[in-house]
């Protein structure tokens, strides 16, 4: 029984209705209706795993995510996620102990979700991803989904403030899974997974159905498609520095 989940998808819905919040679903018929199987996507605000999750409804299914660890530690997200199912990963820790925890959940059945590029990626293009999603995925035995997520970053994103606006149009997509060889390289199967995940990322931008209101809107778009947000040069580089201040304060916070 799921006496978390359900409950808050149900919370969710409401919010999503009350925002008048548009979310457009492609390609959920590439989700089973059961057995277990990975979702990757790309990851551009803290809200993506809310619309991945909810873009799975369509076929009946609840995805446990895989989520960084500090989550887990606040005293109001904290229960949730666990109620949830979801998996915490330890970004210092043994990032191999998360892993198992999702090939055991792909073992029994479960649809688990990955956000391949580790965090969210300032420029909106998708980053290169780490092989943990093929791996499990490979290590299962189960389907590699790709997919994407487009335009949550206006709402709740790295680097700017809350912005609950109404009537953002959102838009899911699901794309076919990536085909793999038992005993392949998965950094190989990675590649594959994350061009795949870039074409619908391109698919959801240049479909996306509302335009930046003005000149001082335009943040939320990539360089390429006339944004002002960091280029994938910047953003890489922003991403780096951000990776040593957390590793200077974890040491700091040891010592």
């Amino acid at each position: 029984m799921e006496y978390v989940y359900r409950p808050v998808i149900g919370a969710i819905i409401v919010l999503f209705r009350s925002m008048g919040w548009r979310l457009s679903i492609e390609g959920a018929e590439h989700i089973p209706t059961s057995g277990a199987a990975v979702i990757a996507t790309n990851h551009v605000g803290y809200l993506d795993f809310t619309f991945v999750g909810y873009g799975a409804r369509p076929r009946g299914r609840l995805v446990r995510f895989l989520a960084k660890k500090e989550i887990f530690d606040h005293p109001v997200a904290g229960p949730l996620m666990r109620g949830m199912k979801h998996i915490p990963v330890d970004r210092f820790g043994r990032v191999q102990d998360a892993l198992a925890a999702g090939v055991d959940a792909l073992r029994r059945g479960e649809l688990v979700g990955m956000f391949p590029e580790g965090t969210i990626s300032r420029s909106f293009v998708p980053a290169r991803g780490k092989s943990g999603a093929a791996r499990m995925a490979m290590t299962a035995g189960v389907p590699l989904i790709p997919g994407a997520v487009w335009a949550s970053q206006r709402l709740l994103t790295k680097g700017r403030p809350p912005n609950l606006q109404r009537g953002v149009a959102i838009t899911v997509a699901y794309g076919e899974p990536v085909a793999y060889e038992p005993g392949e390289d998965p950094g190989v199967v990675t590649d594959r997974l994350m061009a795949a995940v870039g074409e619908l990322v391109q698919h959801c931008a240049r479909t996306y159905p509302q335009q930046p209101a003005g000149d001082s809107d335009r943040w939320w778009l990539p360089a390429h498609l006339g944004g002002t947000a960091p280029s994938v040069d910047e953003a890489k580089e922003m991403a780096g520095r951000e990776a040593a201040e957390r590793r200077a304060r974890r040491r700091s916070q040891a010592g």
